[in-house]
């Protein structure tokens, strides 16, 4: 049994016929192409999965997309400006202070990141760590991911001020 979605995706609205219980991840991999959520462990425990919601993060590889019909979905690749391709200011952070090793949990730090950012500009650690307890790291990159924020939210003031 199939079923209408309709969502704004990455700015864009769009309409899809999906499976009636199919996961937002796999229409975002398989309909969509999007490659920036990823399967980590399909128990909405890691957060290599994790999108935007109406601007709140979300484990996608749980979310059932009954759950997100009109909803806003912003997912990595969203987050480019796409007149000018320019990465976001938390892409940005991250390439800069090296917040990633392997580059598995990237999208769900990024995204979590992003939320954080736009809700605290100007954050503390205890508030870094606190929006990011969710997204685990294996590769103990932890230090870097923390500057990342910080320079992703000094980013956005620059930007802000210019």
């Amino acid at each position: 049994m199939k079923r209408t979605l309709t969502i704004t995706l990455n700015g864009v609205e769009v309409t899809t016929e999906v499976p009636a219980h199919a996961l937002l991840l796999d229409v975002l991999r398989e309909t969509f192409g999007l490659n920036g959520p990823k399967y980590g462990c399909g128990k909405a425990q890691c957060g290599a999965c994790t999108v935007l919601v109406d601007g709140v993060p979300a484990r996608a590889c749980m979310l059932a997309v009954s759950r997100v019909q009109g909803a806003r979905i912003t997912t990595l690749e969203g987050l480019v400006d796409p007149e000018t391709g320019a990465l976001s200011p938390v892409q940005q952070g991250f390439l800069d202070c090296e917040g990633a090793q392997c580059g598995y949990c990237l999208n769900g730090m990024v995204m979590a990141a992003t939320a954080l950012l736009k809700r605290s500009p100007d954050p503390k650690t205890e508030d870094i760590v606190q929006a990011l307890r969710h997204n685990l790291c294996r590769c103990g990159t932890h230090k870097e991911i923390i500057a990342s924020v910080k320079r992703a939210a000094e980013l956005m003031r620059k930007r802000a001020n210019a």
